[in-house]
């Protein structure tokens, strides 16, 4: 069976095969401040500890899980009760749907303003975690075996920019997506994706590929 396809976390963007909006492509950084500042006071409110907490407790467990996603609990979960709540595995799956229409919306790979709610034209999922299946003690170190990958991605997010520049300018003179460019970028963000799965929500003990690929 190949690794890559039936990776648990399955990651999509529709192509945007219309012009694009270029006013809209011209003033996106400007125009998505209202949705990121959306999404960051959601981002805080997942790690506020009562007032009683010491200030390094908080920025210790922000750090851990800074994208807003549910970690700690989760490992603090499986490693004594392992057990995953199915409430939990759904905030983090609709977090990281809206968080990937911010990130497509910032790219550029679509003109509609990033729904809360709605999937528009990403689509991410990943099958209900069953706790009892799940490694007790992986969950310590999979942000120590993940490390490959973020040094991978970290590379490869600085020829996303350019990509996304690049994208840019095509936009505003041709209208279009370059389809190469597109699948580059959506690539990169499936990959990320497949880390997150692993290393900070869990949701199953098998490595990610080093792969963009479906």
């Amino acid at each position: 069976m190949n690794p890559v396809t039936s990776y648990p976390l399955t990651f999509s963007v529709d192509y945007p095969d219309r012009k694009l909006d270029r006013v809209s492509t011209f003033f996106r950084i400007f125009a998505a401040i209202p949705i990121l500042i959306l999404i960051g006071s959601i981002t805080d409110a997942s790690f506020t500890f009562s007032n009683s907490a010491v200030d390094s407790k908080e920025i210790r467990n922000y750090a851990i899980g800074g994208t807003g996603l549910l970690t700690v609990p989760v490992v603090l979960m499986l490693l004594f009760r392992q057990k995953y709540p199915w409430w939990w595995a759904n905030w983090n799956r609709e977090l990281m749907r809206f968080s990937n229409r911010v990130g497509v919306y910032l790219a550029l790979m679509d003109d509609r303003y990033p729904s809360t709610d709605e999937d528009q034209a990403v689509h991410l999922d990943f099958p209900q975690p069953d706790g009892s299946q799940l490694s007790r003690w992986l969950p310590l170190v999979k942000w120590f075996l993940a490390i490959p990958h973020y040094i991978i991605l970290a590379i490869l997010g600085i020829a996303v920019f350019f990509v996304v520049v690049i994208a840019w300018f095509a936009i505003l003179f041709t209208g279009r997506y370059p389809r190469g460019l597109f699948t580059f970028v959506e690539g990169y963000m499936r990959w990320y994706n497949r880390v997150v799965a692993y290393a900070l929500i869990l949701i199953t003990d098998q490595y990610p590929p080093f792969s963009m690929e479906p």
